[in-house]
């Protein structure tokens, strides 16, 4: 696997002889330092360019970087899909090599590039030749911390959570365990995670990022709750997707009591009570029911 000077100097290389290419800059997470490194970070290239079409209409100049095992043009795709797509503003070639290393690569006209310099704050130049990049302050992952939640955000997370989870329950009772589990994972658990975002949030003043997915998560709750909200993935039939509602729910109530005693918000204690009572009734139902009650 090629290391990362090689990949700098391959990068900055191929830009420095094509006069087609302006500057460099990069974003993501080898831009972050506070993001520890490994084998599958990506490189996160833009190449300011004064035209697009030459990139486009010759593919065998990506060639340079390496044998590509498997790419993907998402501005392509978007256009064989019927969506309105303009080439000349940007193009990206999204390329994984033989050697394990991946560049996301995206070519950016220069009034693009003014448009969009800096916007994202993990953003580093890397080459320009006369001085087309706008100055900018030093990369921080500043745009990725937790936001603290106003009083009208916590509400409707909470208001989301305790009206959709039956949903997952009336699911469960007619035995659909794939729509319970879409709901579970596409509905109910985003709240439960965006809760348990904001509880990190207040312990650590609103001053760290949860990364992608909340990935970074179990770095700022404790033991127990990361090990209750773990137990809440098993959804590998209809009795465990039983429990794993149960427990999201035990969880998301817990969470949501503390964070909203310490943001001074008012938590809608009736509403998850009745929501609750209401979801375990489902699950005691016959299956011959009539009525619910």
């Amino acid at each position: 696997m090629r290391k990362e000077n090689e990949m700098y100097d391959l990068i900055l290389k191929t830009a420095k002889e094509n006069e087609n290419i302006l500057a460099v800059y990069m974003n993501g997470s080898r831009t972050n330092n506070k993001v520890k490194k490994d084998i599958f970070q990506d490189y996160d290239i833009v190449y300011v360019v004064k035209e697009t079409k030459a990139f486009i209409e010759d593919k065998n100049w990506i060639k340079i970087f390496g044998e590509v095992i498997v790419s993907q043009e998402p501005d392509k795709n978007d256009k064989l899909l019927g969506r309105k797509i303009d080439f000349t503003k940007g193009y990206t070639y999204l390329m994984q090599f033989s050697d394990g290393n991946r560049i996301d690569l995206h070519l950016q006209p220069i009034d693009s590039m003014l448009k969009e310099y800096g916007s994202d704050k993990l953003t580093v130049p890397l080459l320009d030749k006369k001085q087309y990049l706008p100055q900018i302050e030093e990369a921080s992952d500043e745009d990725y911390w937790v936001k603290k939640p106003s009083k009208e955000e916590f509400f409707c997370t909470c208001n989301e959570f305790w009206w959709v989870a039956p949903y997952c329950a009336k699911g469960l009772w007619r035995e659909e365990i794939l729509y319970s589990n879409d709901v579970l994972n596409s509905y109910v658990r985003i709240q439960l995670l965006k809760m348990l975002s904001w509880k990190a949030g207040i312990e650590t003043n609103f001053k760290k990022s949860m990364g992608k997915s909340y990935k970074y998560l179990n770095k700022y709750i404790d033991k127990e709750l990361w090990y209750q909200l773990v137990e809440t993935y098993n959804l590998s039939s209809v009795d465990n997707t039983w429990n794993s509602l149960f427990k999201t729910c035990d969880l998301f109530n817990k969470v949501a009591l503390e964070v909203s005693y310490k943001l001074n918000y008012s938590y809608n204690t009736k509403e998850a009570k009745q929501s609750s009572k209401f979801i375990r009734d489902i699950f005691e139902l016959p299956k011959n029911a009539k009525n619910i009650y």
